[in-house]
């Protein structure tokens, strides 16, 4: 049999309620793995093995007193750090945070803790989560388990490249343009973006409101399908999220996708796109019209302005949001200063990354009176043209496929000094934030021993579509079974 920590969340889940293996074991078993891995990994921020074993602990007393245990009893999960988790650091990955702990938790480290899962620590961040390789983090940086060389993605690569070289067995991320997908992509594992309002950012620590999305990191279709059962709930905390009832995601799983109509939108086949990529997700497309599925080509026109839209209103919602980082409340304030706007002034200039600024000064230019209309009205309007184009092309397919991300993991380091470049990683998953739709990544291929991520949309509130046709691939090409050798 194999090690606890090789083990999916579903195969996990079958040993722990059958008593053949106790919570507290599958604990030690990922503890002990990061503690092995992690110091050339670095995917943690902060590790919480006392809580973890006290989770694990409860499970196995309710387990021993005859109780129904959830569905993730035991499983270890790793939360990206910016949810909030209640008396434990919650840094984003930022100086300006420095070690505060937050009196409360948000709904989805609730919900998750409620379905069983024990916490592992949480993870590295490109800094509020802002970036797309983990290399803006504030702390250090996240190395990807195929290749200790390059980068993991971002934001969430901590939450990615935890799962990848199994030191959690389940990770949680934000996605507010590809912060899910692309790494999941890059390390080669499963990451699901839920549509705008289906998961709760209550206690999500806010980068752009409009945009932000809570999804889970796994290594199987299956295992996302679980944990997204658990965060996928209203909750009145949070004025954004959608009171629709939740379908079984584990039960959408039946491996039938006949007659589903797959369209192949032209514009995410460009030049910018390496050709390996391209050639890995027509075979892709081969294998879904094995499965009985009919594949045709789309357009989706202004998908090639979403990278434009996206740089206009993310950084005009991060100037709003972080705001509040002054020095006054929480976090680090820079105690030289000898009067209050200087400990303003001198405290976000020490607090924040280079990043971070830059992103602040974009948007705060944005919305200045004189450049309001020329820019963030004109972004919102745009907007609406890129999500009428998927609403016109629901009307031929279920859904759609794309790449994830138009490269493969790129060297640490390689694209620090060309930010359009850098940017330019998340062209394929932008379109979808800026419609609020829903979509997963899941590995479809190798490039040179690097994993490539192929992406599928659905329609608002359509997750059992994708997550359904995503696991009908990849039982039938079985690119999940190769996993980081570390």
């Amino acid at each position: 049999m194999a090690e606890l920590w090789q083990m999916t969340a579903s195969e996990l889940s079958d040993l722990i309620h059958s008593g053949a293996a106790s919570c507290r074991e599958v604990a030690d078993a990922f503890l002990g793995r990061a503690e092995a891995v992690d110091a050339d990994v670095r995917a943690f921020v902060t590790l919480t093995p006392e809580v973890a074993l006290r989770q694990a602990q409860i499970w196995d007393d309710a387990r021993a007193r005859g109780d129904e245990l959830p569905p993730l009893a035991g499983i270890p999960l790793a939360l990206k750090d910016n949810f909030c988790t209640e008396g434990i650091q919650t840094t984003c990955s930022s100086r300006i945070l420095g070690s505060w702990k937050p009196p409360y938790d948000a709904t989805a480290t609730r919900l998750a803790r409620e379905a069983g899962c024990v916490l592992i620590g949480k993870t590295n961040l490109d800094e509020f989560a802002m970036g797309s390789s983990t290399e803006n983090s504030g702390l250090f940086v996240t190395r990807n388990p195929w290749d200790l060389e390059r980068v993991p993605g971002g934001s969430s690569g901590g939450s990615a490249a935890a799962v990848a070289a199994r030191m959690a067995c389940l990770g949680a991320g934000s996605d507010t343009g590809g912060s899910i997908r692309q790494p999941a992509a890059l390390c080669g594992v499963v990451g699901l973006k839920p549509t705008y309002g289906r998961v709760s950012r209550y206690g999500l620590v806010a980068f752009a409101s409009s945009l932000d999305q809570i999804g889970p990191f796994a290594r199987t279709v299956e295992d996302s399908a679980m944990l997204l059962q658990a965060f996928a709930q209203h909750d009145p905390l949070d004025s954004t999220s959608v009171p629709i009832d939740a379908p079984d995601y584990r039960a959408a799983l039946n491996g039938d996708i006949r007659g589903l109509r797959v369209g192949v939108p032209k514009e995410y086949f460009a030049d910018g796109v390496h050709p390996e990529i391209k050639a890995s997700v027509h075979r892709a497309l081969r294998v879904f019209e094995d499965l009985g599925a009919t594949v045709g080509e789309t357009s989706t026109p202004h998908a090639d302005y979403g990278l434009a839209v996206y740089y206009i209103i993310a950084p005009a919602e991060a100037s709003s949001n972080l705001a509040r980082y002054d020095g006054v409340r929480y976090g680090y304030r820079d105690r030289a200063a000898t009067d209050v706007i200087g400990m303003f002034e001198a405290t976000r200039d020490a607090g924040f990354g280079q990043e971070v600024k830059h992103r602040i000064l974009l948007g705060t230019y944005a919305l200045c009176a004189g450049y309001y209309d020329a820019y963030y009205d004109k972004a919102l309007r745009v907007r609406t043209l890129v999500k009428q184009d998927f609403e016109r092309c629901w009307q031929d397919f279920d859904v759609l496929v794309t790449p994830t991300s138009p490269e493969v993991a790129f060297k640490i380091g390689d694209k620090a000094g060309d930010p359009m470049a850098m940017k330019l990683s998340d062209i394929c998953t932008i379109p979808v934030n800026i419609a609020g739709n829903c979509a997963i990544s899941l590995p479809c291929g190798f490039q040179d021993g690097l994993p490539i991520g192929l992406q599928i949309i659905g329609p608002a509130f359509e997750e059992a579509r994708i997550l359904r046709a995503a696991h009908a691939y990849e039982q039938a090409a079985g690119w999940f079974l190769q996993t980081a050798q570390l």
